[in-house]
């Protein structure tokens, strides 16, 4: 029985005991359409259908007839073989748009949800209980970001690590892409990517992972005085690392990450696309200004808080920075390789010097003596660049034997004899 039909019939029986106490002289015409909620005209009315008709009188004939305003049978039955076919497991919201998007569709939302739950391919959601209140946001783009990763099946089969970093102030997306596993060097890929598109910002949220934060004990508070390398280069920059303990505190990447889960594997699987690099050429193409199209909102405040980047290489702030002492051979041992450093005209070698390692996202290596880089190497560690100029490219004239030798184990007083 329908919610109407069950409205008739109280009216109904509402109707026939106001109906007898009216015969009975204890009710007005006006006092009993007071009290039945209608006007005295509409109770005059049904008086006289309910003396010629009896109850039938009393029916509502306009139950039980399709309006007039109803869409067609064949429209409903179409888009729901529409999700049937491709889009099964779909939203309804995200169903809708591409429903609207690709395939013409012009209904509502609501009549797609009630057609879907109709067909018993959508179920009724569960009443939401109360929330907590939620953290404001910032009121400018710039003044917190929130970096997260999130390991999810994004393709059938591969379980990559999609790294977001995004803006607490409009939930915009700065950046996005796939990685094997989420580490120092994807958090030092998502940062640059941001900083070099909008410049400098303020603070930014994260979770207590190893590559933000030591910790003395798993699940305590975070030691802020030992620097990793992710905030040894915040610091750096002068942006503030802040540490949430709980996903609640990160809600808005959570629920962003809820959005990605969702929708990312469809479309991904709607585009065909299998490869990881395809996909985040892709995410980055496609996706990103889309989903930011869709769910970013403004800012509570006209402005900005991001600041211009100036200054030195980007790149040689955010980078792992280890330092190493020079061995006797004018060699560096870094990561189980032996990085060589070429003669130099500055000095005669860098035995027992103190140096710094930079080892950078792309898996390339540089080897810096204070502000100056030395050498640069692969990721396999063969040199494909010096920084410094030998002797002989510094100047021509000099003869072989005037030439700085590589190995420092030969003393000063033996070049001194060597030149004569």
């Amino acid at each position: 029985m329908t919610r109407a039909t069950v409205l008739q019939e109280v009216r109904r029986m509402r109707f026939e005991e106001l109906y007898e106490r009216r015969q009975r002289r204890e009710l007005t015409m006006v006092e009993a359409a007071e009290i039945l909620g209608v006007t005295e005209r509409t109770f005059r009315r049904w008086s006289t259908r309910y003396e010629a008709n009896g109850v039938a009188g009393l029916e509502d004939q306009r139950l039980g007839r399709a309006s007039a305003r109803a869409s067609p049978v064949d429209e409903a039955l179409q888009m729901v073989t529409l999700y049937e076919s491709r889009y099964t497991g779909w939203t309804v919201k995200h169903f809708h748009e591409h429903w609207q998007a690709n395939h013409g569709g012009t209904r509502s939302y609501t009549w797609t949800k009630q057609q879907l739950q109709a067909n018993g391919h959508v179920a009724h959601a569960p009443r939401r209980g109360a929330h907590r209140k939620k953290r404001p946001r910032k009121p400018l783009p710039g003044m917190m970001l929130q970096q997260d990763g999130s390991t999810h099946e994004w393709v059938p089969g591969c379980q990559w690590d999609l790294i977001v970093t995004l803006d607490d102030a409009t939930n915009e997306l700065y950046s996005a892409f796939f990685v094997e596993e989420e580490g120092t060097m994807s958090s030092f890929h998502g940062l640059r990517e941001v900083i070099e598109a909008k410049g400098l910002f303020s603070s930014l949220y994260v979770d207590c992972g190893s590559h933000y934060w030591y910790t003395a004990e798993a699940g305590g508070k975070v030691d802020k005085t030992r620097l990793t390398q992710v905030h040894r280069a915040l610091r750096q920059l002068g942006i503030t690392l802040i540490a949430a303990y709980s996903p609640e505190a990160r809600g808005r990447s959570e629920r962003a990450f809820c959005t990605l889960q969702d929708r990312l594997p469809k479309e991904l699987a709607f585009a065909g696309i299998t490869d990881r690099a395809a996909a985040n050429e892709w995410l980055r193409t496609r996706f990103v200004p889309a989903y930011n199209q869709r769910f970013a909102v403004p800012a509570a405040e006209p402005g900005t808080a991001f600041v211009p980047w100036v200054g030195v290489s980007l790149a040689d702030v955010l980078c792992v920075q280890e330092d190493r002492v020079v061995a006797n051979d004018n060699t560096v041992r870094y990561q189980g390789r032996s990085l060589q450093i070429p003669p130099d005209s500055h000095r005669f070698h860098y035995v027992k010097a103190t140096v710094r390692v930079h080892e950078y996202p792309d898996g390339t290596v540089a080897v810096f003596h204070g502000p100056r880089c030395l050498v640069r190497y692969d990721a396999e560690g063969q040199l494909i660049k010096s920084e410094v100029a030998s002797w002989h490219q510094k100047d021509p004239t000099v003869r072989s034997r005037d030439r700085p030798i590589i190995n420092p184990r030969v003393t000063v007083h033996a070049r001194i004899s060597a030149r004569g």
